[in-house]
């Protein structure tokens, strides 16, 4: 009669194995966690350039509402083609800071705000926005010296516009005759938008052909969500690879900022 002997992992060994695949469920759960409220609630953006100013700079760490529109493939991460449209849609309103993809590649992320809605005509004038063929009221605030965006100093005029509805910004313009402060009037189609940037002489926009270079109209499916507040702030400079620029370089007067 043989006998047989069964080998078994010693005690140590499958403490140290079970506890290794707890820690990896943790961190799948953990980052189904942080996918669904990415998806669901809020995303966190860094902003790239000075399209925005002044309300955004560089260096701004904002988070972005993906509920206030309802949901688009946009809202996923990668854009899957998993539907068209948008579930549980809700209209975007004019002056809404807004985070969407470039229409033209459906992958880059941008940032600006909404100045012309479906069916709405928009022109500029000198510099002027006008809206539907009225002259969208602005009352100049200051003048200051701040970088044109291309490394030099400029003197830029501030004003605060009033969109109609009463929602009121302010804007950069460094004078009446850029590229784009005379336009043709553009018609914004169903179900899209457009957009400019509050820096208005430094910023490709609808106002720019996606031909050539810039955003054209924006379907309303490319709308990511809405801009709320400025979390944080650095200004240029500070690098993830430079810790001692994240106290050096931090602009606490722009934390906790809620965007108009």
């Amino acid at each position: 009669m043989s006998e047989t002997t069964q080998a078994t992992a010693p005690p140590e060994k499958t403490g140290a194995l079970a506890e290794i695949v707890e820690i990896i469920k943790t961190i799948v759960y953990a980052l189904l966690i942080a996918l669904f409220l990415r998806v669901i609630f809020f995303q966190p953006y860094t902003i790239p350039s000075a399209s925005m100013e002044p309300n955004l700079y560089e260096g701004d760490y904002i988070i972005v509402s993906k509920w206030t529109y309802g949901y688009s493939k946009h809202s996923i991460p990668f854009s899957p083609p998993l539907f068209s449209g948008r579930i549980l849609e809700q209209a975007a309103h004019r002056g809404d800071i807004v985070v969407f993809k470039l229409p033209r590649d459906n992958s880059t992320d941008y940032i600006k705000r909404i100045i012309g809605l479906p069916g709405d005509r928009i022109q500029m004038k000198h510099g002027a926005l006008f809206l539907n063929d009225k002259e969208v009221p602005r009352v100049k605030v200051a003048t200051v010296r701040e970088d044109s965006g291309y490394g030099f100093m400029h003197d830029v005029t501030r004003y605060r516009e009033t969109l109609p509805g009463g929602k009121t910004y302010m804007t950069n313009d460094f004078g009446p005759d850029g590229d784009l402060d005379n336009t043709d009037v553009y018609v914004v189609p169903e179900h899209h938008y457009f957009m400019m940037g509050d820096n208005r002489d430094n910023s490709s926009d609808s106002r720019v052909s996606p031909e050539a270079g810039g955003v054209g109209y924006v379907p309303a499916e490319n709308l990511e969500g809405k801009a709320q507040i400025i979390l944080l702030s650095w200004s240029k400079g500070a690098s993830i690879f430079k810790p001692w620029t994240w106290v050096m370089n931090a602009q606490p007067g722009r934390f906790f900022n809620l965007l108009q």
